[in-house]
């Protein structure tokens, strides 16, 4: 193994060989912390729902009966304890230690909304700040056993992704998209740069796929056609799934949160994570 990369290069053929990443010791977590499988939820841009499928899968693994994690790796752009309907802060054990907040159905949430003063309070810190943070929640949070930790990423391929895929011991990632052409070129950026860490991608999730009429039952495609399942192919990704614009599931998000909401989206996605993660 080369210095600049981080898999085995004795007789590796690969033209992009010398560009992958260095390999970086993970970080440590907290001894009190028991985690299993870590799961990254990334998209190549903003604003496609990314929050959204963190805690729908969040939710599903929890009502399969495991032990459910939740941490909000988007630091200036924290959303998670909204979607969850907590308005409550983290506190501390007799030791100092930072202890997540447990939802109603016992989901453990860590987010550095839990941490400020006001919800409303910007975050303008400098990406090496951010990264430590990033860090910290999890070697500095006390998580008890857990068997699916979910890493909301912020969007795009900077800094925080970076540093999760690097300093987090992640088994797979979840790739979110809508179906404008221009969101799927840029989903394939984060597609290639899971491919560039060495990261299995489990499925890929279309947001805003289509609406359905809830008198005649047809779909309308709002924002153009589904290409999810030629992306998915193209990248050799074996599971896909859609959200479509569901009136309901904004309401209840925003009324109890998104434990209150019933549906089977995410379902066979889900299943296949427990399967293959």
């Amino acid at each position: 193994m080369s210095d600049e990369c981080s898999h085995a290069c004795d007789g590796c053929s690969s033209s992009d060989c010398g560009q992958r990443a260095p390999k970086i010791p993970l970080e440590k977590g907290n001894p009190n912390s028991h985690i299993k499988k870590v799961i990254a939820v990334v998209s190549g841009k903003g604003g496609v729902g990314k929050t959204l499928v963190t805690s729908m899968l969040a939710v599903i693994m929890k009502r399969r009966g495991f032990n459910v994690g939740v941490l909000d790796a988007d630091i200036t752009g924290p959303s998670i304890p909204k979607a969850f309907g907590i308005t409550g802060k983290a506190d501390c054990n007799d030791k100092g230690t930072i202890l997540p907040v447990t939802t109603k159905t016992g989901i453990k949430l860590m987010s550095v909304n839990l941490l400020l003063e006001n919800d409303t309070d910007p975050v303008v810190w400098r990406g090496p700040v951010i990264s430590g943070v990033v860090k910290q929640f999890w070697n500095e949070v006390e998580w008890g056993d857990i068997d699916y930790m979910f890493v909301d990423m912020p969007p795009g391929t900077g800094d925080i992704p970076l540093t999760v895929f690097q300093s987090l011991p992640v088994n797979g990632i979840v790739v979110v998209t809508s179906p404008q052409d221009l969101v799927s070129m840029i989903v394939e950026k984060a597609v290639k740069m899971a491919a560039m860490m060495n990261k299995p991608v489990l499925g890929i999730v279309e947001n805003m796929a289509y609406f359905e009429c809830p008198d005649c039952k047809k779909k309308h495609y709002i924002f153009g056609e589904s290409n999810i399942t030629s992306l998915a192919g193209f990248y050799n990704i074996h599971e896909t799934a859609q959200i479509p614009l569901d009136p309901k599931l904004a309401a209840e998000c925003d009324k109890d949160g998104i434990e209150a909401f019933s549906n089977d989206y995410l379902n066979l996605l889900a299943a296949y994570i427990e399967q293959n993660a």
